[in-house]
């Protein structure tokens, strides 16, 4: 039986942060910890499911810090661990290239559906 080859650099990206909200998720804890109900605001249209799987899979893969305070009712905090926060410089890369993305977009004409 054939071995199933290691992921490469590029679909390990993907896994981390290319859907749909994992990346937006990183942009929001890059100002610092945020709580879940904070996340959720900030993210608007995330299910509650939908975020705390991707919440969970973020720290799996050791980018997320989650600290449990012994408060009634308890409190959590996700922050980026180091890990993490070494994603920031490319974000950066990415937000900037999506400015002048956004800006060539702006420009192009809407295609005519007659």
């Amino acid at each position: 039986m054939a071995r199933k080859a290691a992921p490469t650099a590029l679909e390990l990206i993907k896994r981390i942060i290319g859907d749909k909200w994992k990346i937006l998720i990183f942009g929001h804890l890059s100002s610092g910890a945020k709580r879940f109900g904070e996340l959720k605001y900030l993210l608007g249209d995330i299910s509650q499911k939908v975020l705390s799987e991707n919440l969970k899979e973020l720290e799996q893969y050791k980018l997320l810090n989650r600290k449990i305070y012994p408060e009634i009712p308890p409190r959590v905090e996700y922050s980026l661990t180091e890990l993490g926060q070494s994603l920031q410089p490319v974000l950066a890369h990415l937000m900037e290239w999506g400015l002048k993305f956004a800006a060539v977009y702006a420009e192009m004409e809407p295609e005519n559906d007659e």
